[in-house]
């Protein structure tokens, strides 16, 4: 019999299984274990019930969080998958790679009366584990097809999400991606021991069991302009996320072995997925027996420095300008990084790099947080002499994305993009300045959380549905507005 809410006063918080260090920095499986029945149930049942969801409210795709634990606690696990895949596309692949501790767990009401959070990304993952288990999730079967065709440019989580609610609602959808695997980051990105590649793969073969066709090694302003994509399509989707490595102007920042964070973590999961990697192979981007650098305090430095340590690095250091609690990445990701052997260089920034033609050591310096900036944050300051080196022979820069030049790769000069090269587009519908041209996820928000992209691929969808449909009305289409 399940127990009812409000388990907080009487049991405590309980994260899964967590696979012991020496083992799982061996390998690049997942290291947290899949709640039992009993685990889900019983941590469901700490939900206070609030009023107030501070959890759902501070959800990008406002998952109606309470309403699925409840029925988890209660044992009504398929009407808990129903609830929590009505909101987000992709539940299994939030739970498990969310910033929960800065979103929905970090602004549980219970954490915040000190009884701990309810551990809602673990439930979330084991809700929709189990869905995929007893076969409760179905390729889209619309009630009615469309004539209307949509391209989306893209297969990362927001075309992902805006390709499955459009073949809800009928439509004909295209996804046209460069790579030779669909997922974007998902894929090549974010490495397996955060999200297992099977996870993500089984999503894109529910769009092709659905209807979607996906166009794969199929680059935009090579093998079609946006133009000629305009013709062949009733509208358009950009969402090609944002892959240009922002660098560091420093002395000898062009030596060999300084490299950026994806390329290095592209390497790395080719090679797990099977592909033969000629960078990997002769150990140019390989940490095997490496003093290994990394440059930045994000999500995506954490996944250079953990990727390091499974590859069998001699030493890894991460060096971060500002302090541990000025961290953008998740503080869930540092101490797991922290139990694997990583070492974290605080408040330190690369001055110079030193080397003949290879990279040997960085040359940094220390800092101090002055005054609150514009954003809230202490600006950091270097204090002078204060030089100190790290010896490297591998260098990963990891300090963020920015766009590419659109409309010089697609060949449109009138896709009007902002002053940082991310496309704007109307905040109601998500389109472009081009008629029937939509714009969604990072490319628009710059570089951003996956929740955040499946957000923007939601609602770009419903503003693609809301302009076919007053199109159709107009150029009197059978299909009349609904």
């Amino acid at each position: 019999m399940a127990q009812k809410m409000l388990g907080f006063v009487h049991t405590a918080q309980q994260m899964p299984d967590k696979r012991d260090v020496g083992e799982r920095k061996q390998d690049f499986r997942e290291i947290y274990a899949r709640f039992d029945v009993q685990g889900a149930e019983s941590q469901a049942g700490r939900c206070s019930q609030c009023g107030i969801p501070f959890c759902q409210v501070h959800c990008p795709v406002y998952n109606n969080i309470p309403d699925w634990l409840k029925l988890t606690a209660e044992g009504r696990l398929e009407e808990a998958y129903e609830v929590s895949s009505a909101t987000n596309n992709m539940p299994e692949i939030c739970g498990r790679i969310c910033p929960q501790d800065r979103l929905c767990e970090g602004n549980c009401v219970i954490e915040q009366s000190t009884h701990g959070t309810v551990t809602i990304g673990s439930i979330e993952k084991y809700i929709t584990d189990t869905a995929w288990e007893k076969g409760w999730v179905k390729p889209v079967r619309p009630a009615r097809e469309r004539r209307q065709s949509v391209g989306i440019i893209g297969g990362g989580p927001a075309g992902m999400a805006a390709a499955e609610q459009l073949r809800r609602k009928g439509y004909q959808v295209h996804i046209y991606d460069r790579y030779d695997r669909v997922g974007g980051l998902l894929i090549y990105g974010i490495p397996s021991f955060k999200l297992e590649k099977e996870t993500v793969q089984r999503r894109v073969d529910l769009l092709e069991a659905s209807g979607v066709r996906i166009l794969r090694n199929f680059e935009v302003g090579r093998d079609a302009s946006l133009d000629e994509l305009r013709i062949r399509h009733d509208a358009i989707l950009i969402a090609t996320g944002v892959y240009r490595a922002r660098d560091i102007q420093a002395p000898g920042s062009g030596l060999d072995n300084i490299v950026p964070a994806m390329e290095y973590l592209t390497t790395s999961n080719r090679t797990g997925l099977g592909d033969s990697v000629p960078r990997f192979e002769d150990g140019t981007l390989n940490a095997k027996g490496k003093q290994i650098v990394v440059i930045g305090g994000g999500d995506t430095a954490m996944d250079c420095v953990r990727t390091a340590v499974r590859q069998g690095a001699k030493s890894v250091k991460c060096l971060y300008r500002r302090n541990r609690a000025n961290m953008p990445g998740s503080q869930r990701e540092v101490h797991n990084a922290e139990e694997e052997g990583v070492e974290f260089v605080w408040q330190a920034a690369p001055e110079a790099f030193i080397g003949d033609h290879t990279v040997r050591a960085v040359r940094a310096v220390k800092i101090h947080l002055g005054m609150a900036d514009a954003t809230g944050r202490q600006a950091p300051q270097v204090i002078e002499g204060s030089s100190f080196l790290v010896e490297a022979d591998l260098v990963i820069k990891a300090l963020g994305f920015d766009p590419e030049d659109l409309p010089g790769l697609f060949g449109a000069p009138d896709l009007k993009v902002t002053r940082w090269g991310t496309i704007t587009v109307s905040q109601t519908t998500k389109m472009s300045n081009l008629d029937g041209v939509f714009a969604a996820g990072d490319i628009v928000r710059g570089a951003s959380l996956v929740v955040w992209a499946i957000r923007d691929g939601r609602d770009a969808a419903d503003g693609i549905h809301g302009y076919l449909q007053q199109k159709a009305a107009t150029d009197g289409f059978a299909e009349a507005a609904e």
